[in-house]
């Protein structure tokens, strides 16, 4: 893939802010490492600024984890609607949302992730948990700058049916999905289905290593990443799937059995600088 119309030659007088400022709302008391899996990989990704907005232990553990990532730790142990008024304030600094990693399925939570989609107008990528919590009001999505990420048990949660073990019935509700909700959904697999509800595009980098927790946290930081700088919703879908499983297949090279997520965030730089 080539990667150069996103990672174009940087002006010498660029500055922080022109690669874009994401927002990271994730994790929970039991779910510490989200945010730092998206976060890591979309500031590897290039992202200038990554934020993290989520429950005080998930904050804690991520601010203890690298300098790098600025924290806003929320009260308590999950993310509720009482939060709705500060994360909303905090939203309007940003160029663009990662939601869902780790949030859990309070049904408080997911009340409040209903609000903050409702209430934002930023490209944002909604994964995991997100959602979950999106299932149950799929209206919602409608004119929103959205792309879903999810895995196969999430996609059939999501549209409330079973789907035939084919991949062509696979790439088919994705579109008619897509399509539908006028969103870009990306389905995480062996290979991964990206569509816009008029184009299909299909990713095959990866590794069967991959199916560690976390790998799938990280692709949605890529994306949030691409989605900062004002990418094209399908296109960053496309580029972030390849980056993501194709670092993947590099750390797994280097692990195999052993391969963790985090492994990943040496070789998302290289990637990008190969491909570019």
């Amino acid at each position: 893939m080539d990667l150069k119309k996103i990672y174009s030659k940087r002006s010498e007088w660029c500055h922080k802010g022109d690669y874009g400022y994401l927002l990271v709302i994730a994790g929970s008391k039991k779910y510490t490492g989200s945010p730092i899996f998206n976060a890591l990989a979309a500031l590897r990704a290039g992202a200038d600024l990554v934020c993290c907005l989520g429950p005080q232990r998930a904050m804690d553990v991520a601010a203890s984890f690298l300098p790098d990532l600025i924290t806003f730790p929320l009260p308590g142990d999950i993310l509720r609607k009482k939060h709705l008024h500060f994360v909303l304030r905090v939203l309007e600094k940003f160029d663009a949302l990662v939601l869902g990693s780790g949030l859990g399925r309070s049904p408080d939570t997911f009340s409040a992730i209903k609000e903050i989609v409702k209430n934002s107008s930023l490209p944002m990528v909604i994964d995991a948990d997100g959602i979950r919590a999106l299932s149950e009001a799929k209206e919602i999505l409608k004119g929103k700058k959205v792309v879903l990420t999810p895995h196969l048990e999430e996609f059939e949660i999501f549209i409330g049916e079973k789907i035939e073990d084919s991949f062509e019935k696979r790439a088919e509700k994705v579109k008619q999905w897509a399509k539908k909700l006028e969103i870009v959904i990306l389905l995480k697999g062996h290979f991964d289905i990206i569509s816009d509800g008029e184009k299909i595009e299909i990713n095959k980098t990866g590794s069967p290593y991959m199916t560690k927790g976390g790998f799938g946290d990280t692709l949605a930081g890529i994306l949030g990443a691409l989605l900062a700088r004002k990418i094209d919703l399908f296109e960053a879908a496309k580029a972030a799937a390849f980056i993501n499983g194709k670092a993947g297949e590099l750390a797994s090279e280097v692990y195999g059995e052993g391969v963790l997520a985090s492994d990943i965030f040496e070789f998302i730089p290289k990637v990008i600088e190969k491909f570019k």
